[in-house]
C-alpha cells in the first residue's frame, strides 16, 4: 500500500519496530567502537550511513589514523568477513578477484580449471592505498562494487551479501600514485576525510595504546539482519520538497545548465551526475534512520552533502590557484540554494503517521 502525501510504500508496523532497532543498534555499534577507536565520530557516522545505504567509500588521510583498526573493528561488531587488500604498483587484478587454476582430479586423471576466489570475496574490503596501483588493476573492483559479481574465464561469480567496499588514499605523497578516473571515483557513495584528533583525544590514544589493555568487543548484528535493515532503509518514505532541494543543489553544480550560478561556472569544469542525487536521497534516508526518525528532512540531505559531492564536483585551474575547493563550493550552494517550500508542511504529517 502507497502513502498517499508521497506516492511511495507505507511502512508497517513491524517495519518502523525494525527501524527503531537499526537506531539502537547504531548506539551500541558506536559505543563498541569507542572501546578501541578514540574520536573520529563524525567518519563512523558517515560509514555506518554508507553500510545501511548500500554504499562504499573512499578514505582520504594521512597513515596512522587507525583507518584499518577501524574499519576491522566494525566488521567484527557485524560479524561480518573482512580482508584488507594492500595496493601496490605491482599489484594484478587476479590478485583481487582471483584466478582459474589446472588441477588433476586424483581418481579420474582429468584436468579441470578450478577457480579459486581472491580476498574481494569478503563482505567487508579494505582497499588500502587504492591509488598506488594501475588503473588496470583498480578497475577490477569496478564491476564488484556495481554489479557486486566478477566475471572470470566467462562465468559469473556472485559476491557475498551484504558487500561494502573502503579505499583509502595517502593526500600528501603524490609521486608513484594513479588518480583515481572520474567514472571510479563515482562508484563510491563518499569520500571521507579522516583528520588528525584533537589534543585530548591522540592523549588517550597516547596512554591507551602504550599499555599492556586488551578490548574485547561484542557482536551486535548480522549479516542477515543488515540485509533487512538496508531494504527497510530504502523505503523510508522522503517528501517531494526533499527530493527538489536534492535536485536543484545537484543540478546547480553543472555548468551548462541556465540555473548554474556564476560563482560555480567560475569555479569548477565538471559537476556532479545523476548518482549524486541517488546518494544524497538515499543517504538521508539512512541518516534519518540512525537518528531514530522514519522521515527524511532537508537537514538529513545537507548533513550528507558534502562526503557525496566532494568527489563529484570537480574544481578547475583558476579555484584550485585561488585555494577554492569542492567543499567550499557545496558549502555556499547549501547556504543559497533554498531548501523551504509549502511541502514543508508534509513533514509534521509524515512525523505523526510514521510515529516520529
Amino acid at each position: 500500500m502507497n502513502d498517499q502525501r508521497t506516492g511511495q510504500p507505507e511502512l508497517g508496523s513491524e517495519d518502523i519496530a525494525a527501524l527503531e532497532k537499526l537506531s539502537s543498534a547504531y548506539q551500541s555499534v558506536g559505543r563498541e567502537l569507542s572501546k578501541i577507536i578514540v574520536g573520529q565520530q563524525e567518519v563512523i557516522e558517515q560509514l555506518m550511513i554508507a553500510i545501511f545505504a548500500r554504499g562504499h567509500c573512499l578514505l582520504e588521510g594521512v597513515p596512522g589514523l587507525a583507518k584499518t583498526l577501524m574499519v576491522s573493528t566494525l566488521a567484527r561488531t557485524m560479524n561480518l568477513d573482512f580482508a584488507r587488500i594492500q595496493f601496490t604498483p605491482d599489484l594484478m587484478p587476479s590478485d583481487i578477484v582471483g584466478t582459474e587454476v589446472i588441477q588433476e582430479d586424483k581418481t579420474s586423471g582429468k584436468r579441470e580449471f578450478k577457480f579459486l576466489k581472491g580476498p574481494v570475496f569478503s563482505n567487508v574490503i579494505l582497499a588500502d592505498e587504492i591509488n598506488r596501483t594501475p588503473p588496470k588493476t583498480q578497475a577490477a573492483l569496478l564491476e564488484a562494487m556495481q554489479e557486486k559479481q566478477v566475471t572470470i574465464g566467462g562465468q559469473r561469480h556472485e559476491l557475498p551479501a551484504p558487500f561494502f567496499v573502503l579505499a583509502t588514499q595517502n593526500p600528501i605523497e603524490q609521486e608513484g600514485t594513479y588518480t583515481l578516473p572520474e567514472a571510479q571515483q563515482d562508484r563510491f557513495m563518499f569520500k571521507v576525510f579522516v583528520k588528525y584528533p584533537s589534543y585530548e583525544e591522540e592523549f588517550r590514544i597516547a596512554e591507551t595504546t602504550t599499555a599492556d589493555i586488551k578490548v574485547d568487543v561484542e557482536q551486535i548484528l548480522s549479516g542477515e539482519e543488515i540485509l533487512r535493515l538496508q531494504q527497510l532503509v530504502r523505503r523510508v518514505p522522503v517528501p517531494s520538497h526533499v527530493i527538489h532541494f536534492a535536485l536543484r543543489l545537484v543540478r546547480a553544480t553543472r555548468i551548462l545548465e541556465d540555473d548554474c550560478p556564476d560563482f560555480v561556472k567560475e569555479s569548477i569544469s565538471w559537476g556532479a551526475g545523476p548518482r549524486g542525487v541517488q546518494n544524497l536521497l538515499v543517504g538521508a534516508k539512512a541518516r534519518a534512520v540512525l537518528e531514530g526518525r522514519t522521515f527524511v528532512n532537508t537537514d538529513d540531505v545537507k548533513a550528507v552533502a558534502r562526503p557525496v559531492l566532494r568527489h563529484r564536483v570537480i574544481t578547475n585551474f583558476s579555484a584550485e590557484s585561488s585555494g577554492i575547493t569542492s567543499d567550499d563550493i557545496i558549502d555556499r550552494l547549501l547556504v543559497e540554494i533554498p531548501d523551504r517550500s509549502d511541502g514543508d508542511k508534509i513533514a509534521p504529517e509524515l512525523a505523526n503517521a510514521f510515529g516520529g
